[in-house]
């Protein structure tokens, strides 16, 4: 089951369950559409990976299965993931 973070791991903006520019890499690192275009130039900085839009949880399945509170932010800031040397 996904945690459905309510932040963005680099600017902190709020993203709601409904949130519809939250995206996820597989690991469920959760960034906002702006930051993982415009920061992260597509790639985690946490894992590599790509992103991909966050699922909506229907409502009714949030009662059963709510979203997580724990925010996440990246304290060393946020940048585009390095390359491997």
């Amino acid at each position: 089951m996904l945690e459905l973070r309510p932040n963005c791991e680099c600017c902190d903006k709020d993203l709601p369950p409904e949130a519809t520019d939250a995206l996820i890499c597989t690991f469920e690192c959760t960034f906002c559409a702006d930051c993982a275009a415009n920061v992260l130039g597509g790639v985690c900085p946490n894992c590599g990976g790509n992103f991909s839009a966050r699922p909506i949880r229907p409502a009714a399945m949030l009662t059963k299965h709510p979203a997580s509170t724990k925010r996440v932010l990246k304290a060393e800031g946020c940048g585009p993931a390095r390359k491997a040397a």
